[in-house]
């Protein structure tokens, strides 16, 4: 493969991030040649034909599709993966002219979008169980005594190193190295995903030199589908990825704009304190303020709703941060508990007093009471609105996605204020 597409700079395609690889191989054996040499000849036509060749996630939207998602976060990770996608796509082209003559960027971008929907990921374990080596120091062995060149202990010490040499190679290095091995194996592929109840486990077979689809206790029913977990993912990245909502993802995150957006005098009105000077200052230098929205400065390979500006980050599972709380008791601490905490913002990382706590909680509370009126529909508004359009026929998957991922998100304020209560 390398010889075909990149037989002029082969670091261009070695080098590629890993969903850029995946997608050469993808297309390769799609558009130049479907035989697979390196697995013996195997011909990926008929794999190749049963991938899907449409994929229904925002990359593909209108920006008036993604303004429905009424959510800044996911916007921007949607323009950064666009831009982040072409430029790749550009340096391959710009290494290889023979790649960019037979793969075009729409074919580039089905590969990509194949590569993250359907690959998994694991600590790479160096290579799968190859008995020579252990054969050969076996003989070795056996010579070594069969002729006197030493003694059983000196044998057993050689012997010993060829083994743990080869369980440092394939388990504990990988391991401390964190190294991933993404692969996209078929029929695993075609694997559905739950968040949670998973009832099959993909796992790589040392000794087989394979991977291998298991079914998880208590059992799949006859006739039912097997589903497994992709991982923690959240719907940001269920739905930028792989074109769907989950409902009550447990995993799920909301990503609140950083706190020198928040409206400070509606702040004050819910706690019943005045932002004494000094604060903001402070939170500002600790970094805790966040900063400004800026997309151009965030291409680094990281595409998610990712929280590159510092906004506040809200989980199903945990709630709010505990620093943005840490930096909440700071911000409307009184001037004796400013004093008392002798103006340092670490000094706020456990209660100060029931007071204080109760004013950092009404903040926050009151943030993302604002944060959930500023959203153009109520959440009874989308509710309606989702039955409508699931009732009609012909209406665009972006459409009813669009409506299902926002009306997640304002479940997920609503159960966060609603906690703090």
């Amino acid at each position: 493969m390398e010889q075909g597409l990149f037989a002029s700079n082969p670091k261009a395609y070695r080098n590629s991030p890993w969903w850029a690889a995946l997608s050469i191989q993808l297309n390769y054996f799609d558009k130049v040649n479907p035989i697979n040499e390196r697995a013996g000849g195997v011909n990926m036509k008929p794999w190749m034909e049963s991938l899907p060749r449409v994929y229904d996630t925002p990359f593909h939207w209108s920006d008036s599709s993604l303004a429905e998602l009424q959510y800044r976060p996911m916007v921007e990770a949607v323009t950064l993966q666009k831009r982040l996608w072409k430029n790749q796509y550009d340096s391959l082209v710009s290494a290889s002219p023979v790649f960019g003559s037979l793969i075009t960027f729409e074919d580039f971008v089905w590969g990509c979008e194949t590569a993250r929907s359907r690959a998994f990921s694991g600590a790479y374990s160096g290579s799968a169980f190859n008995p020579i080596p252990y054969a050969t120091v076996a003989a070795l062995v056996a010579i070594y005594l069969g002729v006197g060149l030493g003694t059983v202990e000196q044998a057993a010490n050689g012997a010993a190193l060829v083994v743990c040499g080869s369980i440092l190679k394939d388990f504990v290095f990988p391991k401390l190295l964190k190294v991933q091995k993404y692969v996209i194996c078929p029929l695993i592929d075609m694997a559905n995903h739950v968040g949670v109840g998973a009832s099959g486990n993909v796992a790589f077979e040392y000794f087989a030199d394979g991977f291998s689809l298991s079914v998880l206790e208590p059992g799949v029913p006859q006739g039912s589908e097997m589903y497994i977990q992709y991982g923690p993912r959240n719907n940001d990245q269920l739905l930028q990825y792989y074109g769907f909502v989950e409902t009550n993802n447990v995993h799920d995150v909301y990503i609140l704009p950083p706190l020198r957006e928040w409206d400070i005098a509606a702040i004050e009105e819910a706690c019943g304190r005045k932002i004494g000077p000094g604060r903001l200052e402070k939170l500002d230098r600790a970094g805790l303020l966040g900063r400004s929205s800026d997309i151009d400065a965030s291409v680094s390979g990281k595409t998610e709703a990712a929280n590159d500006i510092g906004g506040v980050v809200l989980t199903r599972a945990s709630g709010i941060d505990p620093a943005v709380i840490q930096a909440l008791r700071a911000l409307v601490s009184s001037d004796q508990e400013w004093e008392d905490a002798g103006e340092a913002i670490g000094n706020f990382a456990a209660e100060v007093s029931p007071e204080n706590e109760r004013a950092a909680r009404l903040a926050v509370r009151r943030a993302m009471e604002l944060e959930l009126e500023s959203k153009r529909t109520t959440m009874d508004e989308d509710k309606e609105f989702l039955k409508v359009l699931e009732s009609r026929n012909g209406v665009d998957v972006e459409e009813i996605l669009a409506v299902r991922y926002r009306l997640e998100k304002k479940k997920l304020l609503q159960e966060a204020i609603s906690n703090m209560r």
